[in-house]
Parts: structure tokens; sequence; C-alpha cells
């Protein structure tokens, strides 16, 4: 994943987008860079990366030696960016965020029209940031550079690029997968992916780009440059997981759409009388928490904090590069409260069920506490397939994928063609899943949010609504 923030200010603006970009931090783990323009200095650029160290650290010395009243910033979890490219348009600065599922085929497409070469990493690939710069330099002018960038990839594209007389340009991917808001202040504009971010800087909200929408940026005036395809399909994992509790997409708050989610499953329960004498609920922390809290409201059930977790040293439990250590640091990050775990039925409420890996562990430290039942409840659908538009995760297969491999257990690839009655917990296949993976888990009960009830806690129509990872349905 990853997130983008930027100033356009008739002042210098460096200290405000290094705390506006730190505040992306929760949407990636490795890489993280800021580009600036100055009209004396021009443009520079600093990149880091920061599994080992949080962005603030590593980041700490641009407030000293970078200067400029243009600035973005971005965190991500694929490659280097901001780059620094010199075309034909001149030199500018460019950060994407999204997935190109087509590279191949755009760098065969390139290199029999074009004799040119990119810098390549082990293996062979390549920074597809730098794909994207050197396919809007086919066109005769930026705008139609993107545009056409996004006519050609398969997968999604947020452009956001520092022109040489310092204004920026910005892009909404085609379908608004994710969301791109524009703030105002008295001294200038910002860009964000969150829109809490510039709000905290004094900043109001001015507008939220539209699907495919281009607009350029200055301290005076925002330019609409193309009006967008107005074909809507932003993620809605973005409110089930990605989304800070505090931003707001589409006029949607996060925490809001997690209460209301989580009061939704509630009367799912009722209905269906499942755990009707638990003791406590809870969240998995920390996504997990405001959705449980939905569901104690609702329920009428005493909401409950059974373990903690400690984040001073560890903050997050994915930044390390390989699964074995994640796993373990998720473990040591869990301290127990046990005068609410021993001889209790608790009830727990995660963002989603991906691979399963942590929340096994999790539930394995509840047993070893003390606890008499653990009921597991998914805040959304069953994930069934990895997403092809955003870069979510490292998943390499879809047989990672818990729900895949358990109907691969069942039925063999013949259960692919059924995977809309697996996903629902009403058909008999559905149900069999859940007695599979509460087997597997040693979960008391498990139920996974419907479809229909996560687009109602969300509030929008379900056709602006991106739902691939669920039901592998396309725009």
């Amino acid at each position: 994943m990853g997130g983008f923030f930027g100033i356009v200010s008739n002042q210098d603006c460096i200290e405000d987008v290094f705390f506006g970009t730190d505040y992306h931090s929760h949407l990636g783990t490795r890489r993280a860079g800021m580009a600036a323009y100055d009209k004396t200095l021009g443009l520079q650029r600093e990149i880091h990366n920061i599994e080992d160290s949080p962005f603030r650290t590593r980041f700490a010395d641009v407030l000293s030696e970078m200067k400029g009243t243009t600035a973005i910033g971005c965190i991500s979890d694929s490659e280097p960016q901001p780059l620094l490219i010199r075309t034909k348009f001149g030199a500018f600065a460019i950060c994407v965020l999204g997935k190109i599922v087509n590279t191949d085929e755009l760098l065969e497409k390139f290199f029999n029209e074009i004799n040119g070469h990119f810098d390549a990493k082990t293996g062979g690939e390549i920074n597809t940031t730098e794909l994207i710069a050197a396919l809007i330099n086919q066109k005769g002018n930026f705008v139609d550079g993107i545009r056409y960038v996004q006519s050609i990839i398969d997968g999604s594209a947020s452009i956001v690029l520092i022109q040489e007389n310092g204004t920026i340009l910005a892009a909404r991917d085609y379908y608004g997968r994710l969301p791109i808001l524009i703030g105002k202040r008295e001294d200038g504009f910002a860009f964000s992916f969150e829109s809490y971010v510039y709000e905290k800087m004094g900043f109001e909200t001015y507008k939220e780009l539209r699907p495919g929408e281009i607009v350029e940026i200055s301290p005076t005036e925002i330019k609409v440059l193309f009006e967008g395809s107005g074909k809507m399909k932003i993620c809605a994992f973005l409110w089930a997981y990605y989304g800070y509790p505090t931003a707001s997409y589409e006029g949607r708050n996060v925490e809001i759409m997690r209460y209301e989610n989580g009061k939704i499953m509630a009367k799912m329960d009722k209905e269906t009388g499942l755990a009707a004498d638990i003791d406590y609920v809870g969240g998995v922390p920390d996504s997990g928490t405001p959705h449980a809290i939905g569901y104690a409201n609702e329920s009428g059930k005493t909401f409950a904090r059974a373990f903690i977790k400690y984040t001073p040293t560890w903050s997050r439990s994915f930044m390390p590069g390989n699964q074995v250590s994640r796993n373990r640091i998720a473990k040591m990050k869990m301290i127990p409260v046990k005068e609410l775990i021993k001889d209790k039925k608790l009830l727990f409420v995660d963002d989603s069920i991906v691979r399963g890996t942590q929340l096994k562990e999790t539930v394995e430290f509840l047993y070893e506490n003390g606890a008499k039942e653990v009921h597991m409840r998914s805040a959304c659908p069953p994930i069934m397939y990895n997403c092809k538009y955003l870069d979510f995760s490292t998943g390499r297969s879809e047989m990672e994928l818990i729900a895949r491999r358990v109907i691969m257990e069942l039925e063999g690839e013949e259960g692919f063609k059924y995977m809309e009655e697996y996903s629902n917990g009403k058909t008999e296949r559905g149900k069999k899943l859940r007695k599979v993976i509460c087997e597997k888990f040693n979960f008391a009960s498990l139920e996974f949010q419907s479809l229909e009830g996560l687009t109602e806690a969300i509030g929008l129509e379900p056709c602006k609504l991106c739902t691939y990872c669920w039901n592998g349905k396309e725009e």
C-alpha cells in the first residue's frame, strides 16, 4: 500500500510536508521519500528505507537541508519514490500510488517503439514509477501523457508530480480506487490521501478529486485540466482496515463506518442466536476495536480489552520482511489482562481474516491464558481473490488465502465454481467453510460480515465500490 501528501504554498512548506507525510506511516513500512522545489535550489529529493526506523527519524535532516515552497512526500510498501526525472518536458518529481499488473506488456510495447532502457533491480524488475514517467513522456504534454497511462495500464495509478515552475499536477486513478483530497489554507493548497492530515495543519477541505480527474495546483488556485472518467470504484477495504479512524473518503468517516459495521454484525448474530452467552466483546487490536465497539453497543454485551498490544518498540507487527519474524513479534506484543480472560467466553472482531496465521497465534494465546471459549467475527466477507488493482499485500498466490485453501480441501478446484455460496454463511457450502476454519483455529464459532452488510455500513451505492477481493467482480 502507500500514501502521499504535498503542499504548494507562497512560503516554505518543508516542515508541514514532513509531518504530513509522517501522518501516512500507517499505510506503508518499506520506503519513504520527499521532493521539493525552491526557486534557488530547484528540485531536490531524499529517499530512505524505513523498515527498521520510522519516517520521523530517517527524515529528520530534511528540516535543515531541504527548502521549498512546493513539496511532496510519499510512504510506500513498494519501490523508492519520488523520482526526479528529466525529459522533453523538463525536470520533474513524480510519485505514484497503485499497482500495475501488465508491466511486462507495457515494457515490450515501450521497447518496440522506443530504443530506451530502465534501471533494473535484482531479478530484472523495474521501478514502475519510472515506467509511468517514461510512458507520460511519449505524449506531447503532461495531461495527455497521464491520460495515456490511465488508458493502457491494467491496475491503477494515482499520480502526483512537481513541475519545473513549482506547481503540482495531481491525477486520481481512473476508477478512483484510492482517494486524493485537496485542502485550502490562506497561503496555498495541500493534497492528501488522508483528509485529517491537512486539517491538523489548518487547511479546510476544498474538494475531493473525481475518478480520473487531473488538476494543476498553485498557491492561488486549482485548475481542472481533465474532469475525469466519472466511473467510481473506490476500494471498500479502506473503510474496513487500511484507512485511519479519523479519515473520511467520499464523505464517509472510517471510524463511524466501523461502528455501524459492528452493529450490523451483532444484529446478524441476534437473528441466528450465535454467541448469545458470551462474557465480553473485544476487538483484535487495533483496527478491529471500533468494529467490536459497534458490536458491543448493539448486542448489549460488555466491551473489554482482554489483551493489549505493546507498541512502544514494535508499533507495526508487519514491519519485518519475513513471516517468521512478523509472527514472533506479533506474539511478543500481546500482553494479557488475565482477569478478563480466565474462564471467560470471549468474542473478538477482527478487521479481516486473510491468511489466518497471526490470528491462530492470538487464539492459542487466549486459551493459554485460560479463556473458556473464543468466538471470532470478521468485519468483512471471506477474502477470495488477491487484489489486482492495489498493492495491498505481498501474497504471491491466492492459495495463501485461508478461504481458498479450505475450499480446495473440501472440493478441490471444482469448489472455486461456488465461491459465492462459500462466502454466504447461510448456504451449506458456507457453513462448511466456517466449520473447517473453526476446527483449524479452535474458534467456538465464526462468522463473516456479508458484502451487503459491509456496503450498508459504508453508505455508498454498491456500484461505486470495488469489492473484487471478495467477489472477483471487475469494473
